[in-house]
């Protein structure tokens, strides 16, 4: 399992993001969800998050851009997240399910993402 933490920018607002393959889901801070789709869950459910247990009452359709690719993806809103190593608020967790749909790698030797094979077009069968 690895992280790498890089600015998303979701509709003009520069996010700090924390893609983390350890992650099975996506969440966002309930702050940086303004003037984005949010949908109120009909049963809310719980996660365990940066060590702590978070009621998911909300989701969250995000429409990004990640080095100049465009993604979407569904997260879960949550009030808090945690800090990185610098102490900066994580706004976002970019999780497994997003990266695979997208095709999105983590190059951990060299701490940075790998978009060599990011996806926009999706076959199915």
């Amino acid at each position: 399992m690895g992280r790498i933490k890089s600015e998303l920018d979701v509709q003009g607002r520069k996010c700090w993001t924390l893609f983390d393959s350890g992650a099975r889901y996506s969440y966002i801070l309930r702050n940086a969800t303004a003037g984005l789709d949010v949908q109120h869950l009909p049963v809310p459910r719980a996660t365990a998050l940066g060590g702590r247990s978070h009621q998911i009452k909300d989701v969250c359709l995000v429409f990004a851009r990640v080095d100049g690719h465009d993604v979407e993806f569904q997260a879960n809103v949550v009030d808090e997240v945690g800090h990185d190593e610098e102490g900066r608020s994580i706004e976002i967790v970019f999780g497994a399910v997003a990266m695979q749909l997208w095709s999105i790698k983590l190059d951990l030797r060299n701490e940075r993402l790998d978009l060599s094979h990011i996806t926009s077009d999706f076959v199915e069968f």
